[in-house]
């Protein structure tokens, strides 16, 4: 990633499609899991079809209401869509699930983007500047990506990692950035560069606040 950070003191970093990119194989194996975990009768191709679906929709629908879809609410959605009560389905079957996704996430893990990362980040660092994480969740929850953080090792380097799973609002939503702006003391909003893939979420969002930002362009 070519970063100058010669004009900024902190760094807020996307993860999805910035930092890291999603193990096909991980998607595959969810969505077989997912079928036969809540005994669905119907063909993987219209569990796949619903899953991307809704994960879209539900992203779609964040940016627009700089809200939050809950991961069991976009469960309930799907299972809904393909023909299961969710009368039926108590929260902790749900938790029972997320759970076992969870080991598969792990087990599959999303790779590094920039395998160097490190390197930029040891740099940042070094010159007395500070890195956060901001992040838009789906299906995967902040705490699992904190541990995923912690696999690379790259977790010390960032002040502060923040979700939207656990704040109940989503980017471009004003409110998510403000926590970035709260955390920095002496700090002026244009000394605040956000980087991210998104053009509404990560760069509208970060500009609309009054931070910099810059849109990263990744081809995958």
């Amino acid at each position: 990633m070519n970063l100058n950070i010669t004009n900024h003191s902190h760094f807020s970093f996307d993860l999805w499609l910035t930092l890291i990119k999603s193990n096909p194989v991980f998607k595959e194996k969810r969505n077989l899991l997912f079928r036969d975990f809540f005994e669905i009768n119907a063909p993987i191709e219209k569990v796949v079809e619903a899953v991307r679906y809704y994960d879209v929709l539900c992203n779609n629908v964040n940016e627009k209401t700089g809200r939050n879809f809950d991961t069991y609410e976009i469960y309930y959605l799907i299972l809904n869509a393909l023909g299961v009560n969710i009368n039926t389905i108590e929260e902790k079957l749900l938790e029972g699930f997320y759970l076992e996704s969870e080991l598969l996430f792990m087990k599959y893990k999303p790779v590094l983007i920039y395998p160097t990362i490190n390197s930029l980040l040891n740099v940042i660092i070094e010159q007395d500047k500070s890195i956060n994480i901001l992040s838009n969740t789906g299906f995967i929850k902040g705490k699992t990506l904190r541990n995923l953080m912690e696999y690379y090792e790259v977790s010390r380097y960032f002040s502060f990692q923040i979700y939207s799973d656990e704040e109940g609002f989503s980017k471009p939503n004003k409110k998510i950035f403000q926590l970035i702006y709260n955390r920095l003391e002496g700090i002026d909003k244009k000394k605040v560069l956000h980087i991210g893939d998104n053009l509404i979420a990560d760069y509208k969002g970060a500009t609309s606040f009054g931070f910099d930002a810059l849109l990263i362009k990744n081809k995958f």
